[in-house]
């Protein structure tokens, strides 16, 4: 900013030289003008036309600088304005964002505060099912526990045996924990009809030679543990066999509960030999799955038996109920034939009636009929009984 004729113009250092050099250079030409007519007096007349000249242009140059010096008011002032508006203008723009900002922040502030609500629900659910996790873990683990030794392993196959059963077959129908004749106790003996009799269900768990199997990560140990799992199937089928099949007491035949519908699968699918020797000692192997299949048909063999023997009671019934509803027939037809009575005796009441009613009539108009004249006959009274 320079001060220029009591005014502030808006002007660099650059803008203001270049004038003030042209009138530098005017003030230098005057003086060697000038001196130069003080050196030759007969030149004075063309050098006073030079100095008028001049002059002239000086003041040419003056009227300029003014006119320059009004432009540039009146561009400091156009300025100024622009500034102003512009000023209001960048005043109201940035009043507009603050005010989009705070919408902004405050949206922003209210969706914060609902994602971190959803959020803490969230992790609640989560620890919830972190909680549950780590239950099911204990659980697990106590399952494990329960596998892992033969006597609570074997009671474990057991109850879930007797809860497939109790599903499955009346309650009077078994019994668990059977003991036989050659003093073995069966863990569950199915009372069926001869044929084909007493049938005994033994559960059995090979877990240990099956885990090896699962744990078998090269041939040879897969081969070993096949051989393993082979021989312990084989074992429990040749025990059944040789315990709960009496003859004379159950029938020709067993079955070997599985409580592992994996184990089974895996014996179905690679050692069909192992089945295969079972059918021979006539041990069936059965999964919880199938078993449910098997007791459901002796649930109906055992209907069908029990509705034989009651056959004669059955025919006794039918009989008395033949008896029955002959007597209900004769009855039904002694009663028609009262019926039938009663409405005869209806329909001669009602003749009666009729005549005793035309009789009263006719009684009735007596003492106001005439004898004829011709007609000596003595007035008889009329009968009253027809």
């Amino acid at each position: 900013m320079i001060r220029l004729f009591g005014q502030d113009y808006p002007w660099t250092a650059p803008e203001i030289l270049i004038p003030a050099a042209a009138l530098l250079v005017l003030l230098l030409l005057l003086f060697a003008i000038f001196r130069a007519a003080s050196r030759a007096s007969s030149n004075a007349a063309p050098l006073l036309r030079e100095v008028a000249w001049l002059s002239h242009k000086v003041q040419a140059m003056g009227d300029s600088q003014e006119r320059l010096s009004g432009g540039l008011s009146h561009v400091a002032e156009a300025q100024a304005k622009s500034q102003s508006a512009m000023l209001h203008l960048m005043e109201n723009r940035l009043a507009e964002v603050q005010r989009r900002m705070t919408e902004q922040l405050q949206g922003t502030s209210v969706r914060t505060a609902r994602s971190l609500g959803e959020l803490h629900q969230r992790l609640q659910t989560i620890d919830k099912a972190q909680e549950n996790i780590e239950k099911l873990s204990g659980n697990v683990l106590s399952l494990q526990d329960i596998l892992s030794n033969k006597q609570t392993r074997g009671a474990f196959g057991e109850i879930q045996l007797h809860d497939i059963v109790q599903k499955a077959l009346p309650s009077d129908s078994y019994r668990m924990q059977a003991t036989l004749s050659n003093g073995r106790r069966a863990d569950c003996l199915i009372h069926l009809p001869h044929p084909p009799g007493p049938i005994v269900i033994d559960a059995k768990f090979p877990l240990e030679a099956y885990e090896a199997l699962r744990r078998a990560d090269n041939p040879r140990a897969v081969q070993e543990a096949n051989v393993q799992l082979r021989a312990a199937v084989r074992a429990h089928l040749r025990a059944i066999a040789d315990r709960y099949i009496i003859e004379g007491e159950t029938a020709d035949g067993a079955l070997m509960f599985l409580p592992s519908e994996a184990v089974y699968a895996e014996l179905h699918g690679n050692f069909p030999e192992v089945i295969r020797e079972g059918f021979g000692l006539k041990v069936w192997i059965v999964s919880p799955t199938t078993c449910m299949a098997t007791l459901t048909t002796m649930r109906a063999v055992l209907k069908d038996a029990r509705m034989r023997e009651q056959a004669g009671a059955i025919r006794k019934e039918l009989s008395l109920l033949y008896g029955d509803v002959e007597r209900l027939g004769a009855r039904v037809e002694n009663l028609d034939r009262h019926f039938g009575q009663a409405a005869k005796d209806i329909e001669e009441i009602k003749i009666s009636t009729d005549k005793a009613t035309k009789r009263a009539r006719r009684l009735d108009n007596f003492d106001f009929e005439e004898l004829a004249p011709a007609d000596p006959s003595p007035v008889l009274m009329p009968r009253l009984i027809d």
